[in-house]
């Protein structure tokens, strides 16, 4: 879902998290911001576990907050794009900072996430 507009919002790190919680909406502005636009197969095939109704569903709700422009293209068969809007491009330096982060701490977290599975 999209941020929900009837809640107050105190918490600057909460606020924020919301409109980019889940599993797969941080892996879909990630691949905007490497590549610019991406149509719906491109999404497809550089992330094939997600499925076609799930990245529908999360592209329209990137849509609605303001981070991703649908740009849909008149002409058959239909062609449409998605790129970081101008407020999703202010994500750029945080996914970047994440990126890093992810990267410098790549053994720990896998570890981590092993663990948790195990346990």
């Amino acid at each position: 879902m999209g941020l929900s507009h009837n809640r107050i919002h105190v918490c600057p790190v909460e606020t924020g998290l919301e409109l980019l919680s889940g599993k797969w909406k941080p892996r879909i502005l990630w691949k905007l911001h490497q590549q610019g636009v991406l149509r719906f197969g491109e999404f497809r095939r550089q992330m094939p576990d997600i499925t076609a109704k799930m990245l529908t569903q999360q592209l329209r709700d990137l849509e609605k907050d303001g981070l991703v422009d649908r740009k849909v293209y008149p002409q058959v068969p239909p062609k449409v794009e998605y790129s970081l809007t101008e407020f999703g491009q202010t994500l750029k330096p945080i996914l970047d900072m994440i990126a890093q982060w992810g990267t410098v701490n790549h053994d720990h977290i896998v570890k981590v996430l092993e663990e948790a599975e195990v346990a």
